[in-house]
């Protein structure tokens, strides 16, 4: 069976393009879509690409996760900082979460530094920009053991 990956928008992530591009830069959520969708192709696997600015949505997608896929990544955005109702929804989910951030939340403001989320993550990718979910799909097919043969084993296996 080819990997199912759900990946999870937080809130002000659809204005992505225009929201301080000084942060975030100027790719916009759809083209990230795109490309983590031609990933996707390119490696046979199936992902769900989802956004919402609503705490109870995010928590109902995680939930369906349980049943639909192998492994979640989230960009969780303001709620990285305050929602426990997320921690305790991706603490019920089995398999590998990554959280995923495209700015360096570690360099930033205090407000916007310590991710909550990150206690419930197997992985955190920050600072990457939009290929930071690009590395997640890679990292999620490694953790769940579905990278295809075909890549070089420096990508399926890394140092050993």
């Amino acid at each position: 069976m080819a990997a199912r990956i759900m990946i999870l928008n937080g809130p002000n992530l659809n204005f992505l393009g225009i929201r301080e591009p000084h942060i975030y830069g100027s790719t916009t959520l759809k083209e990230i879509e795109a490309s983590c969708q031609e990933l996707a192709r390119d490696l046979g696997i199936s992902i769900s690409f989802h956004q919402s600015n609503l705490e109870g949505e995010l928590v109902n997608l995680i939930q369906s996760a349980h049943n639909s896929a192998d492994a979640i990544i989230m960009n969780p955005a303001a709620y990285s900082f305050t929602s426990i109702a997320l921690i305790d929804a991706l603490k019920i989910f089995e398999g590998p979460k990554i959280e995923v951030h495209i700015s360096n939340i570690h360099a930033r403001d205090e407000l916007h530094r310590h991710s909550k989320l990150s206690a419930a993550a197997k992985a955190v990718i920050a600072g990457l920009g939009p290929y930071g979910y690009i590395v997640a799909m890679q990292a999620a097919l490694h953790l769940t053991g579905k990278l295809p043969g075909t890549l070089p084993g420096a990508m399926r296996v890394g140092p050993t």
